[in-house]
C-alpha cells in the first residue's frame, strides 16, 4: 500500500466520521440559525413564566416541563402513554396512507373514479372531523379502535389529494415520449407517473403527520384510558401545567422527528429533486 493510498483513505475516513470536532462544528455552523432561535424562544419562554407570569399554575418554565418528563419518565407512567398514543397513530397513520394512495390513484386514472369520489372526498375533507370523534368513541367504545378511525380519517384526504395531483402533473410530453419508444401502461406508470407524483404523496404524508397527531389527542381527550391526550386532559383538570405541558413536548418532539424523517427519505429516494 502506497503513501498515497493511506493519505487518501484517512481523509476519506476523517471526512464520513460524524463524531470529529470538525464535523461537529460544521453541523452546528450550518444550523446555527435553527439552533438559535429554539434557544432563544426557550429563555424567553423561561423569562415569560418566572418573572412575568410567576406562577406554574398558569405557564410552567421550560427547566419545570424538563423536571416533569424526568420525573414521569422516572415513575415509568409517561412510558405507557407514549406507548398507547403510538400504536394509535401508527395504525391509523399507515391506514390511512395505503387507503389514501389507492384512493388519490384511482381518482387520477378513472374519469368515473374522479366524478364518483370526487364530493365524498371534498365533503369529507372539508367536515371537522375533530366533531366526529364523540361519534366514533359512541360506536367503537373508549379503546383503540376509536382513535385509529378518527387518526385515519384525518390523515386520509391530505394523502389521496396530494396523490391525485402529483399523478395529474405528469408531464403529458414525457409520457408520449416514452409511449412513441413501446413502453406500456404499467411501464409508463412505474416508470414516468409515480416518480413524478412521489414529492406530492411525500408532501401528503408529511402533513398527515401533524393531522395524526391531533387526531390521536382529539381523541383522547374525549374518552380514553391512558395516552398523552389524557395525560394532557388529566394534568388540566388537576392544574399540573409541568405535566401538561410535558406531554405537549412529547407530541412536539415526536411530529418534529417524523417529519424530519420523512425528509431524509425523501432525499434518499428522490435524488434528482436536489
Amino acid at each position: 500500500m502506497t503513501e498515497q493510498n493511506v493519505a487518501s483513505m484517512s481523509a476519506s475516513g476523517s471526512k464520513g466520521a460524524p463524531s470529529s470536532p470538525a464535523a461537529a462544528l460544521n453541523f452546528f455552523h450550518a444550523r446555527r440559525w435553527s439552533w438559535g432561535s429554539v434557544f432563544g424562544g426557550l429563555a424567553l419562554w423561561e423569562f415569560i413564566s418566572r418573572v412575568i407570569v410567576g406562577s406554574k399554575l398558569f405557564l410552567a418554565a421550560p427547566t419545570q416541563v424538563l423536571y416533569a418528563l424526568y420525573d414521569l419518565a422516572r415513575t415509568g407512567e409517561i412510558w405507557k402513554h407514549v406507548w398507547i398514543s403510538a400504536l394509535e397513530f401508527c395504525l391509523g397513520y399507515f391506514i390511512a396512507c395505503f387507503l389514501g394512495v389507492a384512493l388519490g390513484f384511482v381518482m387520477a386514472t378513472f374519469k368515473s373514479g374522479k366524478q364518483a369520489l370526487q364530493p365524498w372526498v371534498s365533503g369529507l375533507y372539508a367536515t371537522p372531523t375533530v366533531a366526529l370523534a364523540p361519534l366514533f368513541i359512541l360506536w367503537f367504545g373508549i379503546g383503540i379502535v376509536s382513535k385509529v378511525m378518527v387518526v385515519a380519517l384525518l390523515v386520509l384526504f391530505p394523502v389521496a389529494i396530494n396523490t391525485e395531483a402529483g399523478l395529474r402533473n405528469t408531464s403529458p410530453n414525457l409520457v408520449e415520449t416514452v409511449r412513441s419508444f413501446g413502453a406500456t401502461r404499467r411501464q409508463i406508470f412505474f416508470k414516468v407517473a409515480l416518480p413524478s407524483a412521489l414529492p406530492f404523496i411525500f408532501a401528503g404524508l408529511k402533513l398527515g403527520i401533524g393531522r395524526g397527531l391531533i387526531g390521536v389527542v382529539v381523541a383522547e381527550l374525549f374518552g380514553a384510558r391512558a395516552g398523552l391526550g389524557q395525560l394532557i386532559s388529566q394534568s388540566a383538570e388537576t392544574f399540573n401545567m409541568p405535566n401538561l405541558f410535558a406531554g405537549v413536548t412529547v407530541l412536539a418532539v415526536a411530529g418534529i422527528a417524523m417529519t424530519s424523517g420523512f425528509a431524509r427519505l425523501e432525499q434518499k429516494l428522490l435524488p434528482w429533486r436536489e
